[in-house]
């Protein structure tokens, strides 16, 4: 149980990425922590293949200091969520409070749109690569970067290297 005591918030929306939103849930809460799935709004979210996902709490439900990390799935769900002030407020909040920011995949949209990302060093899908070059990160094609306060990966296929980084970082928190 090394996160005994740690809240996590995962991000959700239409169109999330199955593999890469319910394997860090189930993982966190393996090791004890406390996890949360924040949308916009609190309702039922479908991913890219059907599967439901309820938002336990919406955004403007949330403050950054409710949690000691968030972690953003990808799938084309990032490219709704980077649409939401609140939920640009949490991730930006949590990260400048020194709390653990991950992103896989699509995700790092949201990184983006936050203003975090610009000076850190980043991985990602290779179709988002230019947006996060573009956007100021030095972009890095490996399963996990950890910068920081900030844990990226680029795929499912990471996962395994993924969830032992977020584990290790939120240790700390």
């Amino acid at each position: 149980m090394k996160l005994k005591g740690k809240k996590i918030a995962i991000l959700v929306e239409d169109f999330y990425n199955e593999l890469e939103l319910w394997y860090p849930y189930y993982r966190l809460l393996e090791e004890g922590a406390e996890v949360k799935l924040v949308g916009p709004t609190a309702k039922i979210y479908e991913s890219k293949h059907g599967l439901p996902a309820e938002a336990d709490l919406s955004a403007a439900d949330v403050k950054a200091g409710d949690f000691q990390g968030i972690i953003v799935p990808g799938g084309y769900a990032p490219d709704k969520l980077r649409r939401y002030p609140a939920i640009l407020s949490i991730v930006r909040g949590v990260f400048e409070k020194g709390g653990l920011v991950s992103s896989i995949c699509h995700g790092g949209w949201v990184l983006i749109s936050a203003g975090i990302i610009k000076g850190k060093r980043a991985t990602c899908t290779s179709a988002i690569k230019d947006d996060l070059i573009n956007a100021g990160a030095t972009y890095l094609d490996q399963e996990v970067v950890v910068d920081g306060n900030l844990v990226t990966s680029r795929s499912p296929q990471d996962l395994p290297s993924f969830l032992p980084a977020i584990i290790t970082a939120l240790q700390n928190k």
